[in-house]
């Protein structure tokens, strides 16, 4: 068998066995700039791999997910929400016979994007622009710009819309997987923040709201058992992803707990008011010297203030203090 049979048996496949409403990888909308077909992998498969192996990628495992530099090593970074993300929209995919290494290509590459510390980040830049600082318009401009050498990956149509419109305050995405990892990201991260947060004990297991936890289960993996197994059961043949009314109103009162009781507790406010103030610090910083901006973003299009949140939103929170530090603090006060 020659290599270039390899992805067009992978094509016939697809034809074969995924469901009528998924996307064939053959079928894709393509790419801005024209690509020869690779020999081994379809177009998705490509997609999911330059996500993988891209700086913006790598960048996650030293980026907040909710708790800032936390000293155990069990929580969530902003790569292993990743990884989480990826898992259960996996499995819903492959259930529902829909295009599985498209639906893993959009979870992997969603919050390429997100700043240092979290949501803060994107609160600390936003005043800066002349529009809301969003994380997901961001992980686009990285996966279209940013990245390569500021040439971008040059993804698929479905991959970029999947990516885009991942966050619940954007358009339905157009494809049934793009919605699969939109749904895959809330299920992972309303149910492993409840998790750390149960873990550096801001709460217990019996604080959780009682109707929630009877209707989707008390512990973690119930929970995802749950949810996973409703949303593919509702999602069969259906025109969009969707959970039953039951089973989204927990999972949203389970949101809506999170919110008061953890990401919004008013025993974290001082410590998050020292992340924006950081990062409002660096980005006046590389306003007023832009000259240090690194390369690969100052040829980026946008006008300098676009190119600051380039730079600091792709920055680990690690960096960000190390710069900071460099630049705000008597060197004398590190030894």
């Amino acid at each position: 068998m020659s290599s270039q049979n390899v992805r067009e048996r992978t094509e016939e496949i697809e034809r074969q066995i995924l469901s009528d409403r998924a996307v064939r990888s053959a079928e894709s909308k393509g790419r801005e700039r024209e690509e020869e077909p690779d020999p081994l992998r379809t177009a998705f498969q490509r997609d999911r791999d330059r996500i993988l192996h891209s700086k913006a990628f790598r960048r996650l495992k030293h980026k907040t997910q909710v708790f800032m530099a936390p000293e155990g090593d069990h929580y969530r970074v902003r790569l292993t929400h990743t990884l989480e993300v990826s898992q259960i929209a996996r499995t819903v995919a492959r259930a529902l016979r829909l295009n599985e290494d498209l639906t893993e290509a959009i979870a992997l590459g969603h919050d390429l994007g997100h700043t240092p510390f979290g949501h803060l980040g994107e609160t600390a830049i936003t005043p800066f622009l002349d529009r809301p600082f969003k994380h997901n318009e961001q992980s686009l401009r990285i996966v279209d710009h940013l990245e390569n050498d500021g040439r971008g990956l040059n993804l698929t149509w479905e991959v970029r819309d999947g990516i885009v419109n991942h966050t619940w305050s954007m358009l339905v995405p157009a494809t049934l997987e793009a919605q699969v990892a939109r749904f895959a990201d809330r299920l992972a991260y309303v149910n492993h923040d409840v998790d750390d947060a149960v873990r550096a004990g801001i709460l217990t297991p019996g604080d959780l709201p009682a109707d929630a936890v009877r209707l989707l289960g008390a512990t973690h993996g119930e929970r995802i058992n749950t949810l996973v197994a409703d949303l593919v059961t509702q999602s069969d043949g259906a025109e969009e992803i969707h959970l039953s009314d039951g089973v989204l109103e927990a999972l949203s009162r389970l949101r809506d707990f999170l919110f008061e009781r953890v990401y919004l507790r008013p025993e974290a406010a001082a410590e998050q008011k020292k992340a924006v103030e950081l990062v409002r610090a660096l980005f006046r910083y590389y306003l007023d010297h832009p000259d240090q901006i690194p390369a690969e973003y100052r040829g980026a299009p946008g006008d300098l203030p676009t190119r600051v949140a380039d730079h600091i939103a792709g920055m680990t929170d690690r960096y960000a203090l190390r710069v900071y530090e460099q630049l705000f603090l008597p060197q004398g006060w590190l030894l």
